[in-house]
């Protein structure tokens, strides 16, 4: 009884909650593959071939209609199977009970060419049902498959009498064997469509999840850099400030106090610096060297090529301009950047030539990491593909600008700018 009333209630929801509601069919989308072959106003007409296709094949029903019945007669029966076939661009349920309402008038006050399973009425009632289910849920057309055999046994058992038909049966039997395969075989293809866009929806939902948790981890990896850094630097200037009264003679008291302000704030700094950023380090406290252990700077860049050609890359170093320090964070953040550029190299073009230019420029730091096309013979590494991501979050971070694109050769360039103000050099 839980089941029969299950499915009464859906049947209710489906076929009779709001039957006349308007639906309008919509038009392709502009992604469509049919649009997207055609020019601009081509495209535009396209996207209402749906619309079009019905419509003809309406007046193709309709004018057959006309022409096998002949007169005023034809002219009625066109417009009681054209109408219903037509209103499913509107209104795809109510359609379908209009054309049940044709097959009831028909089998009451029609002769045997007005039928029920006239030729005209026949494909009529078919492709109502064919429209409704691909603009519905598959159980819809399950629904109005089963409704249909047993209006057609309800005529069959009680108008058989007062108006019988040549081959009814037969022709019942029809029309629910060829209605079943092409009512399966629509809801099949609907199914695999929705299937497809699902897939296709969630990919795209895992791409921005995979890219968001990228820059997520970036950050992270960012914030435990800088983390060693700051508190390298606080640990030096509590140790300094600390030593500085004993290598004055006769410091005076308020030197002193000043100098035991500067530690006591130094090391205040440092412990909520450890205590707020510590819990980066809470998943891999041994992957990061303590602040005792800088983290690398440009002139760590040669080892770092070094290792790169070991692994086979051929790769050209050129620096230009004026060698000067730089803060730490941004000597940090370039040579990460040159290090995963590289490492893209190795990973998606393998074969290739690759070429590092560093610039000194006046306010900041100039890098382009360029690679020529890759070996055909060679089989590159698939890859996330999320490296950019990262290295865009730490030129963003610096407020510099970063491009990354193929270029007309092949390769591939990276090139990001990395402003430096006058005072955090001289602070430098």
């Amino acid at each position: 009884m839980r089941i029969a009333r299950g499915a009464l209630d859906r049947l209710r929801e489906d076929l009779f909650h709001d039957a006349f509601a308007f639906r309008p069919l919509p038009p392709l989308a502009a992604d469509h593959r049919l649009v997207r072959l055609l020019p601009g106003r081509a495209a535009r007409y396209a996207r209402w071939l749906p619309h079009a296709a019905l419509v003809a094949f309406t007046g193709m029903v309709m004018l057959a209609t006309v022409g096998h019945e002949g007169g005023l007669l034809g002219v009625f029966a066109a417009l009681l199977v054209g109408v219903p076939m037509l209103t499913t661009l509107f209104r795809p349920v109510g359609a379908w009970w209009m054309s049940v309402g044709v097959i009831l008038f028909t089998s009451t006050f029609g002769g045997y060419a007005l039928g029920p399973w006239s030729p005209a009425t026949f494909f009529s009632h078919l492709v109502v049902m064919l429209v409704v289910a691909l603009r519905t849920r598959p159980r819809v057309a399950a629904e109005m498959w089963l409704l249909t055999g047993a209006l057609g046994v309800f005529i069959g058992v009680f108008f058989q009498t007062v108006r019988p038909y040549y081959g009814f049966d037969s022709d019942l039997f029809q029309m629910m064997l060829l209605s079943g395969v092409l009512l399966f075989a629509v809801a099949a293809f609907r199914g695999l469509r929705e299937s497809k866009q699902q897939v296709a929806a969630q990919v795209a939902v895992t791409e921005v999840e995979r890219s968001r948790r990228t820059v997520l981890e970036e950050r992270t990896t960012i914030a435990r850099e800088l983390h060693d850094v700051v508190a390298h630097h606080m640990s030096v200037v509590a140790i300094q400030a600390e030593a500085a009264p004993y290598r004055v003679q006769d410091t005076p008291p308020e030197l002193a106090a000043a100098f035991q302000t500067i530690r006591e704030n130094a090391v205040a700094a440092l412990t909520e610096l450890r205590r707020i950023l510590g819990v980066v380090r809470s998943e891999n406290p041994d992957a990061f060297a303590g602040p005792e252990a800088p983290q690398p700077t440009l002139e760590a860049l040669p080892a770092l090529l070094g290792n790169i050609r070991s692994a086979g890359l051929a790769v050209e170093h050129v620096t230009t301009g004026a060698v000067r320090p730089l803060p730490q964070g941004v000597e940090l953040s370039a040579y990460r950047i040159v290090q995963e550029a590289l490492s893209n190299v190795l990973r998606h073009a393998p074969g290739a030539e690759a070429r590092v230019e560093v610039s000194y420029v006046l306010g900041g730091l100039g890098l382009r990491v360029i690679n020529g096309a890759p070996n055909r013979l060679a089989k590159p590494s698939p890859g996330a593909g999320h490296g950019v991501l990262g290295m865009r979050e730490r030129v963003a971070m610096l407020g510099g600008a970063m491009t990354a694109e193929a270029t007309a050769d092949g390769g591939y360039e990276v090139a990001a700018f990395l402003p430096v103000e006058p005072a955090g050099e001289a602070a430098a």
